[in-house]
């Protein structure tokens, strides 16, 4: 994060050398100028985000008696940090002072009760709050005195320039300093005095600029240390992430065991054990009707068949034995091949990432080709994977009717909160008429 005048961050560097001295070049450098214009909004920026965080915060306090003030305070945090927003974009454009957004707490859930808590619970929402409130009085302070040392440096420089004014219009000889009302005063009308004047006014004028830079590198401060991503707020935050990504693997790894359970249960299961009824009976029935225990038999050997492929279609589901042994490339164009359309999948990959991203590459493909199956309408799609730089990068698409949906509710939000888990990320682009086209993207990592 840098304080001074470069182009770390794309804006156009000012430092070249200068036949005059820095001290009088100040006062008409493009930063000087700059800063003072940012010293100036400080009044009105400051006097909208206290107003707006004292009415919010007094407002919620006083509603807490009821339920009304938790939504309030929510929109006290979420309006500052809009504030933030914009504070952190007049220190960029005016002080050349870039302060990345600081990262969101993600909810524990989805939905406005999630949002809140989230809100409440982050500690950057409430560093907005207390900027608004502080850079209030800081706002008065900048402003008044950048204002002052501006005008009365320049006014007293420029003296002897405008001095006509006051004898041809005012009826006096020049700037009154002292007047008793009893015939005693003093004005500045003198060659000396203007001359006096007019130095004093230029010792301003030059010291003027580094008493706005010095004001402006306090600005900094302040955006920096409360807008922007401190340390140990990052890592807090990066942890509360984690733990919250951690619950969702949880989640997702528990649904899964349930549905292995349920699958053996009502599958394979349930065949088994029909299986060992019927060779029971034919058993029995061996001695006294050998036909229909043969009859019995070949029944009980299709039951079997039947095992045999929901047993396979579950460890398929668990972790396909294509993809161990071939990759992702094989992996999927097998699992295009069970596709109710036509799919066609191109993989370019340089090497294989580790099994757990390919994995969830596989299965991301999966549950978007079973949506495309069962939801599009359409007559083809295809799958792209590729790598770029340092993510694996999943692409597919349909030509069916669209409107697919992230939502919370729908199964995209389950499937972009399984890939958030990870770092990955799900982007969802599905007008409605369509074509629908999703986007994933996995960290890479081999």
């Amino acid at each position: 994060m840098d304080y001074g005048d470069n182009d770390a961050y794309g804006f156009p560097s000012e430092t070249r050398r200068h036949r005059l001295p820095a001290v009088l070049r100040a006062p008409v450098e493009a930063r000087t100028w700059r800063e003072f214009l940012y010293l100036l909004l400080n009044l009105p920026m400051g006097i909208v985000g206290f107003v707006y965080a004292v009415t919010m915060l007094s407002l919620g306090a006083g509603l807490l008696v009821t339920f009304l003030g938790v939504p309030v305070l929510g929109a006290l945090l979420a309006g500052c940090r809009g504030l933030g927003i914009v504070e952190r974009a007049r220190a960029r454009k005016l002080l050349r002072h870039d302060v990345p957004e600081p990262a969101r707490t993600p909810g524990r859930g989805q939905g406005f009760m999630a949002w809140l808590g989230a809100q409440f619970r982050s500690g950057v929402s409430w560093r907005h709050v207390l900027y608004c409130l502080a850079h209030f009085p800081w706002g008065v302070f900048s402003f008044v005195l950048s204002v002052t040392l501006f005008t009365y440096g320049w006014g007293a420089f420029t003296y002897p320039l405008w001095k006509w004014v006051f004898p041809a219009y005012l009826g006096q000889p020049g700037v009154q300093l002292y007047g008793d009302g009893h015939g005693r005063s003093w004005y500045l009308d003198s060659p000396l005095e203007q001359l006096a004047t007019s130095g004093i006014g230029l010792v301003m004028v030059l010291g003027t600029p580094w008493v706005i830079r010095g004001m402006a590198y306090v600005d900094r401060g302040l955006v920096s240390g409360l807008l922007g991503p401190a340390g140990p707020t990052a890592l807090a935050t990066r942890v509360t992430e984690l733990e919250s990504d951690r619950g969702i693997v949880v989640d997702t790894a528990a649904a899964d065991l349930r549905r292995i359970e349920r699958d053996l249960h009502d599958g394979a299961q349930a065949r088994l054990v029909a299986l060992a009824m019927d060779l029971g009976l034919a058993k029995e029935k061996l001695t006294e009707d050998p036909e229909a225990a043969a009859k019995m038999v070949g029944e009980a050997h299709g039951e079997v068949k039947l095992a045999l492929q929901e047993l396979r279609d579950l460890a398929r589901g668990i972790h396909p034995a294509v993809l161990t042994d071939r990759g992702l490339d094989a992996a999927l164009s097998s699992l295009a091949a069970r596709c109710t359309m036509p799919v066609s999948v191109e993989v370019d990959l340089p090497a294989r990432p580790v099994p757990a991203i390919e994995g969830i590459a596989y299965f991301t493909v999966s549950e978007l080709l079973q949506n495309v199956s069962k939801h599009s309408g359409g007559s083809r799609a295809t799958v792209d994977v590729w790598r770029a730089a340092d993510r694996l990068m999943i692409h597919v698409s349909d030509n069916g009717r669209g409107g697919a949906s992230a939502d919370a509710g729908s199964g995209l939000a389950g499937l972009t909160e399984r890939l958030g888990a990870v770092d990955g990320v799900l982007a969802v682009d599905s007008p409605p008429g369509g074509p629908t086209r999703i986007a994933a993207e996995l960290p890479w990592r081999v």
